[in-house]
């Protein structure tokens, strides 16, 4: 396998994280996506993934995979052991719903992209940008925070013992979060999910400062 992936991207990270679950071996490829202007708009990229995003998952002869949560659900459906989603239809609906939560409603508001268009083009400055991402991350944390909380599934992580696909979303958020100085302390039960969760193996090695393009 080959994972195109930029060490700082939390939607790569998310993945990372998968496949060190799964103990898959795969290279990593990088794609920087601030040097030269953005690695991922290079013609040879957009032939790999036309989104210009990353990640992007080659698997031996098949096309290429992209979105992170597409990816994860593939690796879960390869290689099932552990499982990323549960088997009841129920649990592998919350779990999915806490996922989308964290990638579709907090992530892509401070994306880098987005971030980038707030300043470059619209004149944003630079402490209205990180009030802008503060308050979409905290507005997010807030209502997750209040889910798990009334939620009798949560446990060590966001449902149950062992990590899902949600905490695999949650733990790259809240690295970019304190990237960005929010205030991760006011929400206790995703503070201590996170900090289980980075205790782990798979999740320590899939870290942005372990990657080799973090240099």
């Amino acid at each position: 396998m080959k994972l195109y992936s930029y060490f700082r991207s939390s939607a790569s990270y998310r993945v990372r994280i998968a496949l060190n679950l799964k103990r898959l071996p795969y290279e990593c490829v990088p794609v920087h996506l601030v040097r030269n202007g953005g690695e991922q708009f290079s013609s040879a990229y957009r032939d790999i993934n036309p989104e210009r995003l990353v990640p992007t998952l080659i698997d031996d002869s098949q096309p290429p995979i992209t979105q992170s949560l597409a990816i994860i659900e593939y690796l879960d459906e390869i290689q099932p052991d552990p499982p990323l989603l549960p088997g009841d239809p129920a649990e592998r609906a919350y779990v999915r719903s806490l996922s989308l939560q964290i990638a579709c409603e907090i992530h892509p508001l401070n994306n880098l992209r987005v971030l980038k268009y707030l300043t470059a083009n619209l004149g944003v400055t630079e402490e209205a940008k990180l009030a802008w991402y503060r308050h979409w991350v905290e507005l997010g944390f807030e209502s997750l925070e209040t889910r798990l909380v009334a939620d009798k599934r949560t446990g060590r992580f966001c449902v149950g013992d062992a990590p899902t696909m949600a905490d695999l979303c949650l733990v790259p958020q809240i690295f970019n979060a304190q990237r960005f100085s929010v205030d991760v302390g006011r929400f206790p039960i995703l503070t201590r999910i996170n900090e289980n969760a980075i205790a782990l193996a798979a999740f320590a090695h899939a870290a942005p400062d372990q990657q080799p393009d973090a240099a």
